[in-house]
């Protein structure tokens, strides 16, 4: 049998996270799961099969964590998923210097941080691996009324240094993607009314968290796929409807 490849997933606690590290457990990975409390999440257990570690993404000392309990419980960095991320709306002239520091902790500090460990493990490994990263079509695609200036400026330098990591590790077999979601019915929109929601596609809809996992799954696993972003967004991206 062939060894299981080991896969690491931020922000795991709930929603999308929680999703993917349920679906890559189910197809026989090793998975390392973080998050601030994900030791606490109801959503998975640790097991043989999962390892949990609670802490910052933004504090380069989890990310030294995680990637040392990858190694030292199950042999190897193969894939990355960084889904850890924050947002929210104000006006551009609202946002705060400590708003951004927030922001560019969580969204590119840890990507970085983590991004970092795992490169230089599967350059180690010379296997190959796996980073896709959660991004949005607003970056590219803004949404009027939908004031998040801030914000895109973190997610717009995930999708920028993705694909210029993905040309420099393309020799060494390691693919960088993003996948870009719309409205996801998760935790985080909650509060916010359903018909309003689905004002923010042309096809009117609200995207399942099985849907973005089963975009994460499949840039993981194909081959020839780097430097990609997949929209699952119902068509936002496309512009104006």
């Amino acid at each position: 049998m062939p060894t299981p490849k080991t896969v690491i997933v931020t922000g795991a606690s709930q929603g999308i996270g929680a999703g993917i590290v349920t679906a890559f457990a189910e197809r026989g990975y090793n998975v390392v799961a973080t998050s601030r409390q994900v030791t606490s999440s109801d959503a998975f257990r640790a097991s043989d099969q999962i390892a949990v570690v609670d802490g910052d993404i933004g504090d380069p000392e989890t990310a030294r964590r995680v990637a040392e309990t990858a190694i030292s419980r199950f042999g190897s960095i193969d894939a990355l998923v960084n889904n850890a991320g924050i947002f929210y709306t104000k006006p551009f002239i609202d946002y705060t210097m400590d708003d951004f520091r927030k922001l560019s902790s969580t969204n590119l500090e840890g990507f970085i941080h983590l991004t970092q460990r795992a490169v230089k493990q599967m350059l180690a490994q010379n296997s190959g691996g796996s980073i896709v990263s959660i991004t949005t079509p607003l970056i590219d695609h803004p949404i009027a009324g939908l004031s998040a200036s801030v914000p895109m400026m973190t997610k717009g330098g995930i999708d920028a240094i993705s694909k210029n990591i993905a040309m420099e590790y393309a020799s060494d077999g390691i693919r960088v993607n993003t996948v870009a979601p719309g409205v996801v019915d998760t935790p985080l929109h909650k509060d916010n009314p359903k018909d309003f929601l689905r004002t923010l596609s042309p096809m009117a809809s609200i995207s399942t968290v099985k849907e973005i996992v089963d975009a994460i799954v499949f840039l993981t696993e194909a081959p020839h796929i780097t430097g990609e972003v997949l929209h699952v967004d119902g068509g936002a991206h496309l512009g104006k409807w």
